[in-house]
């Protein structure tokens, strides 16, 4: 569990307060999908999701599914985010990188739980800027083809990663793994539909 901004037992099972919508959320699709962390659930109920999507789309903030946004990319639904945050398992003195979609709103939900966070857009994530080197966490808020060997630099020997992928088929699962000296291996733990970020496509060959 994260030693940054813990949630006590008490505070974790009530969400009677607040956003009616938010406590939705968190009981319609977050608890009934497993995802139970205490500080998980405080993060989910005290970010006002509705301030990261586009003025047309707040009314639709917390239903359990993407939102397209103005940049071409989507916001994941809901409960994307909430394993993400859930798997990430954020210690307090850990420095982050969080690829952002296009919203803050991830961003947002680690922000109190790590020591130093850097907020990567998906074009400079697969760039050639040093920008978070040396970070123990990598969290990108969408399903990549690759991870760029560049982005991967970044993170420290042994850091961990969480994300969504996307097979050749198009199928979106989201996924962790580890930097190590061969380089990023990956493990899918949950089979999820992700918004696909295109900046992070790989190569493709030749075909005939």
């Amino acid at each position: 569990m994260p030693t940054a901004d813990p949630l006590d037992a008490a505070e974790a099972a009530n969400t009677s307060s607040g956003n009616p919508a938010r406590r939705a959320m968190i009981d319609s699709q977050l608890r009934t999908s497993g995802v139970n962390a205490p500080f998980v659930l405080k993060r989910m109920n005290q970010v006002a999701r509705e301030d990261f999507v586009p003025a047309a789309s707040r009314g639709i903030a917390y239903m359990d599914r993407s939102i397209r946004l103005e940049n071409g990319h989507a916001l994941p639904a809901p409960l994307v985010q909430g394993k993400m945050l859930e798997e990430a398992d954020p210690r307090g003195t850990e420095k982050a990188i969080v690829v952002d979609s296009g919203t803050g709103y991830l961003a947002e939900l680690f922000k109190p739980l790590v020591a130093e966070l850097t907020v990567l857009s998906a074009e400079e994530a697969v760039g050639t800027g040093r920008k978070g080197k040396g970070a123990d966490l990598l969290v990108i808020d969408g399903a990549v083809e690759e991870i760029p060997s560049g982005l991967a630099k970044r993170l420290a020997d042994g850091g961990r990663i969480v994300t969504g992928i996307v097979d050749d088929g198009g199928v979106t699962r989201l996924a962790v793994g580890r930097k190590t000296a061969a380089g990023v291996s990956l493990l899918p733990v949950y089979d999820v539909g992700i918004p696909k970020l295109p900046e992070f496509d790989a190569p493709k060959g030749w075909t005939f």
